[in-house]
């Protein structure tokens, strides 16, 4: 019987190979390269894009990323707080936040932010909409990061919090030199995937309008593909956004297996 099964185990990891083998040469075999390589890869057109895409499209998105991760890191922990709190004005405010801008769309977010405040409530943002756009980032970002921050504050064993009482400490100095840093060591894969979601939300900001030294990568490769009629722009755009999510995803998988060791 367990031969019969190892068989029939081995039987149908053939049959996979072999079907996803057969597609794998059926789809080389039909694809059209030179049609591919004129539309997707043009020498000439990626020559053409290859120092703005980088110097304007890239920078911008990086730096898009940090500072509303930044923003919303901090915002994030202050919100945690409130959350945690034992005052009711600030768990209510801290949840009416967090499932506010948990429940909206990061496209309508940012596009209120632009358009919207500022036509009814007469605000200026600096940076004009695109300052504007991402601030609305940093609210979206600081609610999803809110909630993981607060799961990681409750992950510390109570017992952690005894013992520093115990010891004279008050519950500010509890939290933030005994709790916070246990709790951010158990957040830091979640956290690394947030920075990779709120990397590609970036491309939402052609929603608030940009100049020529304002694009990130998608605006960028989006006038690249209506200037040249031609998607090579796009692949470029793809293949950046990957050479830096793919070291962060990577990144991740070995904190998440150090982390299971260490447990």
């Amino acid at each position: 019987m367990a031969l019969r099964k190892k068989t029939r185990s081995r039987l149908y990891q053939g049959t996979v190979y072999v079907v996803l083998g057969g597609l794998l040469v059926w789809m080389l075999l039909s694809t059209d390269w030179s049609a591919v390589q004129k539309q997707f890869a043009n020498p000439e057109i990626a020559l053409e894009m290859l120092p703005g895409i980088i110097t304007i499209g890239l920078k911008n998105t990086i730096v898009f990323t940090l500072v509303a991760f930044a923003g919303g890191l901090l915002l994030g922990i202050i919100l945690a707080l409130m959350k945690l709190s034992s005052v009711g004005p600030f768990r209510w405010i801290a949840t009416v936040w967090i499932e506010l801008f948990r429940g909206l769309p990061a496209l309508m977010t940012i596009f209120a932010f632009a358009f919207m405040l500022p036509i009814a409530l007469g605000v200026q943002f600096p940076g004009g909409s695109v300052g504007a756009g991402l601030i609305g980032l940093i609210c979206v970002s600081s609610a999803y990061m809110a909630e993981t921050i607060r799961a990681g504050i409750q992950a510390v064993p109570k017992g952690q919090t005894e013992a520093s009482r115990s010891l004279g400490m008050s519950p500010m100095k509890t939290m933030f030199w005994v709790v916070m840093p246990q709790g951010f060591r158990i957040i830091i894969p979640p956290m690394t995937n947030e920075f990779v979601l709120l990397l590609k939300d970036t491309s939402l900001m052609f929603i608030a309008g940009s100049t020529l030294f304002t694009k990130e990568l998608t605006t960028f490769a989006r006038d690249g593909i209506s200037q040249f009629a031609n998607a090579t722009p796009f692949v470029m755009a793809a293949l950046l956004y990957l050479v830096v999510t793919i070291p962060l995803t990577r990144y991740v998988a070995w904190l998440e297996r150090r982390m299971a060791r260490q447990r």
